[in-house]
């Protein structure tokens, strides 16, 4: 399930606002406000991914390596011929 990056920073926000003790509840609002932010400028600072630019990376990936693999058997297949030649 993919929960958007927004969404993600509120609900986090608001979990750690409600774990407050209660005497502190009063400012609740400022707090998960203040949480929000934080929360925002440390992940933006962790340079991460989300789940479906993984899944896309990945497959770009998949069809280099299996592109590279096309390459290299070629790359064996020209060198054995040049090598053929070159011994008659």
């Amino acid at each position: 399930m993919h929960i958007p990056k927004r969404n993600f920073l509120e609900k986090l926000a608001t979990q750690l606002s409600e774990g407050l003790p209660s005497h502190l509840s009063a400012g609740k609002k400022e707090v998960k406000q203040l949480l929000q932010t934080k929360l925002k400028t440390a992940f933006s600072k962790l340079n991460l991914v989300t789940d479906e630019e993984f899944k896309v990376q990945t497959k770009v990936l998949g069809r280099a390596r299996t592109k590279l693999d096309e390459l290299e058997k070629r790359l064996q297949e020209l060198e054995h011929s040049l090598h053929k030649k070159h011994r008659k």
